[in-house]
């Protein structure tokens, strides 16, 4: 059974791009196009085929725009920006596939469960059980506490 569109994204005609390095951050670790997208807050693979669907001129423009927002925290400058868009683009594909269509998610529970008076009867009834077997069990039957009652026979 092959997994649907929008769960299948470990094998998306944009893992080059993704994974693509822009640089070495300052801990020695690769900053990967997706992190870097992710760290200012952008979906990544929507914004690959944004890229992906703009001329080549009009994506290098906007991808350069990208980099240069990035904190320079490793081997890049800003200044760098335009060759390294450059250079990620390359391993950007033409023209996008079709977009995931986006799902409405409900924004309440009450539509996903419909619990009747049945449960509530049932936890009030074990409620009273509770409270009977309670009064039962006290030593004098009484609500009263102890210490009242004492104080009752001495007067």
């Amino acid at each position: 059974m092959t997994l649907r569109r929008e769960y299948s994204l470990g094998h998306s005609e944009y893992n080059d791009f993704l994974f693509a390095s822009v640089g070495e951050e300052k801990i020695g670790m690769s900053l990967t196009v997706l992190t870097a997208l992710t760290r200012l807050g952008v979906d990544p693979w929507l914004e690959a085929a944004r890229l992906a669907d703009l001329s080549k001129e009009a994506a290098l423009q906007a991808f350069t725009a990208t980099i240069a927002k990035l904190p320079e925290g490793g081997d890049w400058k800003a200044a760098d920006a335009a060759a390294i868009a450059a250079r990620l683009l390359r391993w950007l594909p033409g023209k996008s596939a079709q977009a995931v269509p986006a799902m409405a998610v409900p924004r309440s529970i009450g539509g996903r469960m419909k619990l009747g008076l049945a449960p509530w009867l049932v936890w009030g009834a074990l409620a009273v059980a509770i409270l009977m077997v309670t009064v039962y069990l006290q030593a004098d039957h009484n609500l009263e506490p102890a210490a009242r009652s004492a104080e009752t026979t001495q007067q």
